[in-house]
């Protein structure tokens, strides 16, 4: 007879999960958003709900621990994992907004708006050198805003926003630059996943920048020739950039593999995924087509690595409720 989970085994698994849970719905929104671009529409929008439920869940949590463990809530919130709440936010409101609810898109990018100076406030302060690759979150966290920023620009005809976006663009640039010196370097043979964000932060950069290229219109003129220039030769050098680090850190898995499930694994699936949205993104905003073929080769990588983490997830944290006390894989705050 299969056991049967008891409600107190669900508030007690869900109490265990890190901060960095939020690149789970980090990796899943934007596997959304790269099966939207290669148009496999039923497969994007499965993943969309499975990414909005778990954002449920989490900004629940989010909620009850402010308002009951204020304590272990200001402990979180100075970990660079933090920034998740803003990124999975925005990534959702970004694929919001290709529906075209721009309504609820708006009310996310509000939301993210919100959160994203008091959270970066937070974990700025506890920056400090040898830092793992969650240090570029803060990057990630102002790439998203720029991102819902700029589709909604476009979506919305408001240059405002587009305005706003580019302002973010060139400040997660800037933080980018900072965190490097914060990075620990040994993290790319050591990191348990998170080390990837090195590369994902400039992927979600080069998105940001496509989107602000595309955002672009006769109507909104928003940026003349000088600036459109720069900004697309920024925008390729970004993804360029990127494509390098992603080559770096799969050779450094295949030198030195590590295979264990660790939540922070997430944290690599949702690089992977944003480099094939970015690659993508970009052969469209600087019309070169021929990026849309490797693009999709990524965006299958990405899919295979969302599976292999769920399968370790599954196995490695699973709730079980029986007669005893739930079976809880350990898992360290971050």
């Amino acid at each position: 007879m299969p056991a049967r989970t008891d409600p107190r085994s669900l508030r007690a698994w869900w109490a265990r999960r890190p901060p960095a849970a939020g690149a789970a719905v980090m990796a899943t929104g934007i596997l959304s958003v790269g099966l939207h671009l290669t148009g496999y529409e039923v497969l994007s929008r499965t993943a969309l709900v499975l990414a909005c439920v778990a954002w449920v869940g989490l900004a629940a949590d989010f909620v009850l621990r402010l308002l009951r463990q204020p304590a272990r809530w200001r402990e979180d919130a100075g970990t660079p994992a933090a920034l998740t709440a803003v990124a999975a936010t925005s990534v959702i409101g970004t694929r919001f907004a290709q529906f075209g609810w721009t309504g609820l898109a708006g009310a996310l990018l509000a939301l993210s708006a919100l959160l994203w100076p008091v959270l970066l406030w937070i974990v700025l302060r506890h920056w400090h050198p040898g830092m793992p690759g969650a240090v570029f979150l803060g990057t990630v966290a102002t790439q998203g805003l720029a991102v819902l920023a700029a589709t909604l620009a476009a979506e919305e005809s408001a240059a405002w926003l587009a305005h706003a976006a580019l302002v973010l663009f060139w400040l997660g640039l800037a933080l980018y630059v900072l965190a490097l010196f914060h990075f620990d370097r040994r993290q790319v043979l050591e990191g348990a996943g998170d080390h990837w964000i090195a590369g994902g932060a400039l992927a979600i950069s080069a998105l940001a920048g496509s989107k602000l290229i595309a955002a672009d219109s006769p109507a909104l003129y928003l940026w003349n020739d000088d600036a459109d220039f720069v900004l697309r030769r920024v925008t390729v050098f970004l993804l360029v950039l990127d494509l390098a680090w992603y080559a770096v850190l799969a050779t450094a898995e295949v030198i030195r593999p590590r295979l264990d499930y660790d939540v922070r694994r997430w944290a690599t699936v949702f690089p992977l995924g944003m480099t094939a949205a970015g690659v993508l993104s970009v052969a469209d905003a600087v019309d070169v087509p021929w990026l849309e073929a490797p693009g999709e080769a990524l965006l299958w990588i990405a899919v295979a690595a969302w599976l292999a983490v769920s399968y370790g997830a599954l196995r490695q944290e699973p709730l079980y409720a029986g007669t005893g006390s739930p079976q809880l894989t350990s898992t360290s705050r971050r």
